[in-house]
């Protein structure tokens, strides 16, 4: 029933497909080597051997390239340690609202696309959007930006994903004008945040686009 309810979860949430579902570390281990899967949200409780078992089996004994997030009643120190030491993204304790649900798939698959896109990372990038750290000084907006404003164009650009964008597509989308959109942009590239290259129009004409390095859609959300 748990599991039903999770499936309903995990199809609400965009980015995300259902491979199976598994009710035992047997199981669980027949859909992992029939299937490549990113992503295993696993219980600690389960008939037979456990879910901390079947991550320490995981890790230990197979190459898989599965990352895995703990959604379980188990909430003694042990067990959270155990699932950490063995590599756990996340740990979610049950019972649970949705918003933590989807903030934890939401969280892995921005962290995932950004990985995927990019070759390396600079130190602040990977403060920012892997290991949560996120220095004062960025978070102190620049004379003439206004947070809220600052999240509505964060908010657009994340809904563009990997997609390369304009200034002006922005501005179309958040009805803004483009002189103040631009400023927004410079100060989003500046902070590492979007990554900028030129590209050539139909008549060779230069010009600008951006693609998201690190923004998420609560990048900024300690400034309102």
């Amino acid at each position: 029933m748990v599991a039903s309810f999770n499936k309903q979860y995990v199809e609400e949430i965009k980015g995300f497909q259902l491979a199976g579902l598994a009710k035992c570390f047997d199981e669980a281990k027949q859909l992992l080597e029939e299937n490549d899967i990113q992503l295993l949200l696993l219980d600690i409780y389960m008939p037979g051997k456990n879910g901390l078992e079947l991550l320490q089996y995981i890790r230990k004994e197979t190459a898989y390239n599965v990352d895995v997030i703990l959604v379980t009643a188990a909430d003694d120190v042990d067990s959270i340690q155990t699932a950490l030491r063995y590599g756990a993204v996340d740990y979610i304790i049950k019972p649970f609202e949705f918003e933590r649900f989807n903030k934890a798939l939401t969280t892995y698959r921005e962290k995932h696309s950004l990985l995927k896109a990019q070759q390396s990372l600079k130190q602040e990038e990977l403060d920012a959007s892997i290991l949560h750290q996120q220095e004062k000084k960025n978070m102190t907006l620049p004379k003439g930006l206004t947070p809220n404003t600052l999240q509505v164009i964060a908010a657009a650009i994340v809904d563009k994903e990997n997609e390369p964008f304009t200034t002006d597509e922005i501005a179309e989308t958040v009805q803004i004008s483009r002189v103040s959109v631009r400023k927004y942009i410079k100060y989003l590239k500046e902070i590492g945040a979007l990554a900028e290259r030129m590209t050539y129009g139909a008549i060779g004409r230069p010009f600008y686009v951006y693609v998201n390095r690190n923004l998420t859609k609560s990048s900024f959300q300690d400034l309102v």
